[in-house]
């Protein structure tokens, strides 16, 4: 038995059953609920949209290769493979994206090479700065995300750090 498969379920019936309990309209509730979060999908749309516009551009102009070209030296000097960097410039950006390259990492490397494992480590210690700051900030009208975006960024460069030192210490 999978207990994972029917926690989902349980949650939702324990929430109708507790609305019913306190005498509220589901159903109407729920309507209620989808307008409501229809507006706000409305409203996040252009944010969301400009972030996957520059992050096509950034991938498809080219931009990506000559700036792993440029680092090399650096990067062979620390012991850093060079595939790591596109999903370490990707990951603040868009989420699922990183996890596309962390697949890809995947299949190339394998997931227990020195590679898969720095990639394993980058995405669960870094989180999507510029995709919190456009959709969530933006959602809500905050303008002035400096500081946030530069606290979120540190953070990330943190990860990327902690996540080199950690495979090569322990792996």
């Amino acid at each position: 038995m999978n207990v994972s498969n029917y926690i989902l379920p349980l949650i939702v019936v324990f929430i109708v059953g507790y609305a019913l309990q306190k005498k509220v309209n589901v159903y109407d509730t729920f309507i209620e609920g989808a307008k409501e979060s229809f507006d706000m999908i409305v409203s996040m749309f252009p944010s969301l949209l400009a972030m996957i516009f520059g992050v096509n551009i950034f991938i498809k102009s080219g931009i990506l290769k000559g700036l792993l070209k440029a680092m090399n030296p650096f990067l062979s000097f620390f012991h850093i493979p060079s595939d790591i960097i596109p999903m370490a410039l990707i990951r603040p950006i868009s989420g699922s994206s990183s996890l596309a390259l962390l697949n890809h990492i995947f299949e190339k490397f394998t997931p227990d090479s020195y590679i898969g494992r720095l990639a394993s480590i980058l995405q669960g210690s870094t989180d999507t700065t510029f995709y919190i700051l456009t959709l969530y900030f933006g959602s809500v009208g905050i303008k002035k995300i400096k500081h946030a975006m530069w606290a979120g960024l540190a953070a990330d460069l943190a990860g990327f750090i902690a996540s080199i030192v950690l495979v090569q210490l322990f792996f």
